[in-house]
């Protein structure tokens, strides 16, 4: 059965479409037309726009188009739209927001205590692990999915705290705690080793593990968070094995590889670019060091 019988509303998110234009304007008034107002600032870096775009673009596709939708009759499209949502999205904000927007930010009276605390890396990790495993615990997954407010919250703290998780990596806001590149790789690796467990619960498993995808009125309820009320009660609809060929089982241990795979391609680029940028800074300070000495050396032959 075709999805376009959910109509429009359901399909592209309009209201959401809307509200990602705002803060795009917003951003720009801000990084560009009120830029002089900052204590620090600097001009806006094309890679910074590009980054913010992209990440604005990637948040309205995962949680605005069809694939939110998907999300809701697929588990393995669910899966696909956690990964993109906690593991890209919070890289294109951090780099697409200039340092001295973010530094005003993190700077703030509450906030700053709240980033102090939650970017240590050993306190992100635990944070943002423990999160995304608790949420795919069956009895809160179903209970989160069937409630709209919960369902924003959870998502929006689990969201936040992926933040915090990349923070120690990617930021370059003056003042805040910068790892070293070995730090960074064995910080990335334990973040890939962590969140395994939570998908082989999945990947393994042998019965359906969530109501919300294997039972009919669980499944109405929790469509509801993506479709008007008025537009489900004039259909006829038993679940999602109208819109899908795939059963329970393999969707459910689709879901879970698809989201392993894209964590490590994810993770793989960024140990790649942390390794290489180690590697060429490793390379340049023996030649330093040896101009340096040699300009010393110098120096000192002069004056005797």
């Amino acid at each position: 059965m075709p999805i376009s019988i959910f109509g429009f509303q359901a399909l592209w998110s309009p209201y959401l479409l809307v509200g990602l234009l705002f803060i795009t304007i917003f951003y720009f008034l801000i990084t560009v037309k009120w830029q002089g107002k900052f204590k620090e600032s600097e001009p806006l870096k094309k890679n910074e726009a590009v980054y913010f775009i992209l990440g604005i673009i990637s948040f309205y596709i995962i949680k605005g188009s069809p694939i939110d939708l998907l999300g809701h009759i697929m588990f393995t499209m669910h899966m696909v739209q956690m990964a993109f949502l906690l593991l890209l999205v919070p890289i294109l904000f951090i780099k697409g927001i200039p340092w001295w927007v973010w530094k005003v930010v993190v700077e703030a009276p509450i906030i700053r205590t709240i980033f102090q605390v939650f970017t240590k890396p050993l306190v992100s990790i635990v944070v943002f692990i423990g999160l995304f495993s608790v949420y795919h615990l069956p009895s809160v997954f179903d209970t989160i999915k069937l409630n709209e407010l919960y369902h924003l919250a959870y998502t929006s703290i689990l969201f936040i705290s992926a933040i915090f998780m990349y923070w120690p990596l990617l930021n370059n806001v003056e003042g805040q705690h910068e790892m070293k590149n070995m730090n960074k790789l064995a910080y990335i690796a334990s973040n890939a080793v962590l969140i395994t467990p939570a998908c082989a619960l999945i990947i393994f498993a042998t019965s359906p593990m969530y109501g919300t995808y294997s039972d009919s009125d669980m499944w109405l309820k929790a469509m509801e968070l993506c479709v008007p009320s008025t537009t489900l009660s004039g259909l006829t609809l038993s679940g999602p094995e109208l819109f899908s060929n795939m059963d329970l089982i393999s969707d459910q241990q689709v879901g879970g590889v698809l989201m392993k795979i894209i964590q490590e391609i994810i993770f793989g680029v960024i140990l790649f670019k942390i390794f290489r940028r180690w590697w060429n800074t490793e390379r340049k300070n023996p030649e330093e060091i040896t101009e340096n000495a040699l300009k010393e050396f110098q120096n000192r032959t002069r004056y005797q």
